[in-house]
């Protein structure tokens, strides 16, 4: 069809009723760039079929495929690969807590520790899984990319594990059987003490390199251009932190019963076949990913947007932001990353973007030295990292109630009654209640509470904002520290004076302990699920694997501040020959006291977390590039 033709039937097409009503709601800023979308629309409408077809079979946000081409969306992606990924992360995190669940048990009863040794030694491993996250993440965005980053680190993984199962077995059960409530080990030699080390170190190397990239992996398995699938992205992230939860239900109850039974060989060859199926499966979905292409080192891209705001120090900044450095959309450069609309906090950045006469040639364009000037869209990713960090310094502190589920919980829960008729229950089983509660939490808030929100927010299209959830979740973690706190006040008063370990020493039930794990599970729903769902959002697009890593981050310094705060109480409370709070004999001490401090301090913590939320701004983005606008309205 020649040209002419065709514009001239585009322009009896404007003609119409629909065009007219286009043209009125426009803004007169934006009319200029819709009315040559429009124009576009009717052209390739005119075409035929192909066109539109050709245009709907790729992917809108950039993703390519294994072969490096545009992601087409029948074949790639979609809820295919997310359910692989799911399946791959329910398999990993057996894995993982096969080991983290009882480790606390492994080194009281295996390698001799007391109480606060061994919780301080699974706080600092915990909290080194977690560090690792942003090895994973930096390796990710820069040069790997998600996928081979996730590939690379589950075999790390899987070799950790091996190598734990062969020790333990080789080295650490002697005799055999040993390390239940009842059998005493051996001593044991250094290097077996340092093999297990090794090992349990490179397992938190794997699982940490991993864990912030199958999370923003599946995540980009759904073009978030696209309405449909736009949604399917939002309650990916759900079913991903239900995935991590079932996967740890089956190490929390059959594995963890096999371990109290000092089966720990055992246990331990399980979750390696685990992490070995996981990575099979991980491998068999190759074909189907979506990628993105790794951005290069942001460090450099950070220090860059720093020196150049520092040049230009005692510059005079003008009023307008239309002075400010940016690119435009054909020249971008961005590596098919969105640009970001300019914002008015943190003003001394925007010198690097501003156009002094230092910065231009000859010709009066911008010099081409990202270290005197920067785009806005480079100014605005410092900014948007600066504006995340008082919010996740918040997270912190509720990973600190977090993290006693796999330490102190389990020793408290040892010295309860641990016995129905017969059977015993291992302490570390209990955690399966935090994972039900999530379970049915996420159920209850996609299904109930986030429509109920929507509608008494006169929203169609979400109900509680991802902040509001976080706040949510530190309440309800205050409220299960008080809990444990009681709990613990009863388990004393039905304590026996004297014990040697103080297991099954209290007449108090174990069962009294599910009011807390339950109210740690719905915690985790509003504050890990808003977590995850917040920092990929409000990342740039080149440092998503950052954003995960950030909430995989929190985790570890609550470890560690946990450990720390263990420290201190277990030296102030230990002065004058006392036994302290978290003494070896627990009914000598007084854990009822560490759950409330922990209650007050969160509950600080909340009223700090509200100062920095109502503080915070969201990040603007716009399109990749003027195509990428002209195809997203097109698309609309």
């Amino acid at each position: 069809m020649a040209c002419l033709e065709i514009c001239n039937q585009v322009c009896n097409l404007m003609k119409s009723s629909s065009f007219s009503l286009y043209l009125l709601n426009m803004t007169n800023r934006k009319k200029k760039a819709h009315f040559r979308v429009y124009f576009v629309f009717w052209v390739q409408k005119l075409q035929g079929d192909e066109t539109k077809e050709e245009r709907e079979i790729c992917t809108l946000d950039g993703t390519i495929d294994w072969h490096g081409q545009p992601a087409i969306r029948s074949k790639t992606g979609g809820w295919v690969a997310g359910i692989i990924i799911l399946l791959n992360q329910g398999l990993a995190t057996l894995a993982f807590f096969g080991v983290g669940v009882n480790l606390v048990l492994f080194l009281t009863r295996v390698l001799q520790q007391n109480n606060a040794d061994a919780a301080n030694s699974v706080s600092k491993w915990t909290g080194t899984v977690y560090i690792f996250s942003l090895v994973g993440a930096f390796l990710s965005d820069s040069y790997w990319g998600r996928y081979k980053t996730s590939a690379i680190f589950q075999i790390i993984f899987v070799i950790g594990l091996v190598s734990l199962s062969i020790t333990s077995q080789l080295f650490l059960i002697k005799p055999k059987g040993c390390g239940d409530e009842n059998t005493p080990c051996e001593s044991h030699s250094r290097l077996g003490t340092a093999l297990f080390y090794l090992s349990i170190y490179l397992i938190a190397l794997g699982n940490g390199g991993y864990q912030p990239n199958i999370a923003t992996l599946g995540a980009d398995q759904f073009d978030e251009e696209d309405s449909t699938e736009g949604h399917s992205k939002v309650a990916f992230f759900s079913y991903f932190y239900l995935a991590l939860n079932l996967g740890s239900l089956f190490s929390n109850t059959i594995l963890g019963y096999f371990e109290d039974e000092g089966l720990w060989a055992l246990g331990f060859w399980v979750s390696t076949g685990s992490a070995f199926a996981a990575l099979v499966l991980f491998l068999c979905g190759t074909p189907r990913y979506r990628h993105f292409k790794p951005s290069g080192n942001p460090i450099p891209r950070f220090c860059q947007v720093i020196v150049s705001a520092a040049k230009k120090s005692t510059v005079k900044m003008p009023s307008s932001e239309d002075e400010l450095y940016n690119v435009d959309g054909k020249d971008c450069s961005m590596n098919h990353s969105r640009k970001i609309s300019h914002t008015h906090g943190f003003k001394f950045l925007d010198r690097a973007a501003y156009i002094s006469s230092r910065d231009l040639d000859n010709q009066g364009q911008g010099i081409d030295n990202p270290w005197r000037l920067c785009p806005i869209t480079q100014v605005e990713e410092v900014k948007c990292i600066l504006r995340l960090l008082p919010i996740w310094l918040c997270t912190i502190l509720y990973s600190v109630v977090f993290t006693q589920m796999a330490s102190l919980f389990v020793e408290q829960g040892a010295a309860m009654k641990t016995t129905v008729s017969n059977f015993h229950i291992p302490p570390a089983s209990m955690s399966s209640f935090d994972i039900l509660s999530v379970a049915v939490f996420i159920f209850l808030y996609r299904r109930v509470l986030d429509p109920l929100a929507g509608k008494l927010r006169k929203s169609d299209s979400k109900g509680l904002t991802e902040l509001q959830r976080m706040g949510i979740g530190l309440i309800i973690a205050v409220m299960a520290m008080v809990l444990a706190g009681i709990v613990e006040c009863y388990r004393l008063k039905y304590a026996k004076g004297e014990c040697t370990h103080c297991e099954g020493s209290s007449s108090l039930s174990i069962f009294w302990q599910v009011p807390q794990y339950a109210f740690i599970g719905a915690s985790e729903v509003f504050m890990y699920v808003g977590q995850l769902e917040f920092f990929n959002a409000q990342t740039p697009d080149r440092l998503k694997s950052f954003g995960s890593a950030l909430c995989m981050t929190s985790i570890s310094l609550g470890n560690y501040v946990s450990s720390f705060l263990v420290t201190v109480v277990m030296k102030i409370s230990t002065e004058d020959h006392m036994p302290g709070w978290i003494p070896g004999n627990l009914n000598r001490g007084h854990l009822d006291r560490f759950y409330f401090l922990l209650a007050g301090l969160t509950a600080i913590d909340f009223a700090v977390y509200i100062l920095c939320a109502k503080w915070y701004k969201c990040i603007k983005l716009e399109g990749k590039c003027e195509e990428s606008e002209d195809q997203e309205h097109i698309k609309v």
